[in-house]
């Protein structure tokens, strides 16, 4: 991928467009999440519904702490399994916008294992990382796919990084006292257990 691309979609988050960029498992609408009207491009885009929750993508573990409150659980899977397949639901702090979260007091947070998204992430910040499709579509796997699903002026910028077809994110809920695995993905259940 070419280093003016990252620029260019670096410029454009600063300029609340939205941009597809690669993760580990699959191609992701990023806008910036502290950006409300970004972020509802984002629903619109997907026609997805404003009362489910957009996931949110960052580079490090200090990101999670800065966005969500942390216990020995998230720590434990984070040390295992981050950057990876790994979603962790964390109890938000209030400096998240409702509209991320659909108004829930808890946040979907994950460090995707991707070059080019973990540098995007580490230069600009957390964007949401949900799958960059129409909602009840299959995901494409590939640009000029998911450039077919979205309208011309949507998306300001593709990061374009071959085929992704990953299996998608295990998401476990740690705001339990016993967590729960809420969706079993590329990581196992008993991959999971073994660490909490």
């Amino acid at each position: 991928m070419q280093r003016n691309k990252l620029s260019e979609a670096i410029e454009a988050l600063q300029n609340g467009r939205i941009v597809v960029y690669p993760t580990d498992t699959l191609y992701a609408f990023g806008a910036d999440i502290y950006n409300e009207g970004a972020v509802r491009k984002v629903f619109e885009i997907k026609k997805r519904p404003f009362d489910s929750p957009l996931p949110v993508a960052v580079s490090n573990f200090t990101d999670i702490k800065r966005i969500a409150f942390v216990n020995d659980n998230a720590r434990k899977l984070a040390k295992h399994f981050l950057p990876g397949s790994l979603t962790l639901i964390l109890n938000k702090k209030s400096t998240i916008p409702d509209i991320v979260t659909s108004c829930m007091s808890k946040i979907a947070i994950r460090i995707p294992d991707n070059t080019v998204a973990l540098e995007l992430l580490s230069k600009f910040g957390p964007l949401t990382v949900t799958s960059a499709n129409v909602h009840g579509m299959e995901t494409p796997g590939v640009i000029k796919d998911i450039n077919m699903q979205v309208r011309e002026d949507d998306v300001a910028v593709y990061l374009d990084y071959g085929i992704l077809q990953g299996r998608p994110s295990t998401i476990v809920d740690v705001t339990y006292e016993r967590p729960k695995i809420i969706r079993e993905g590329a990581i196992a259940k008993h991959n999971i257990l073994a660490v909490i």
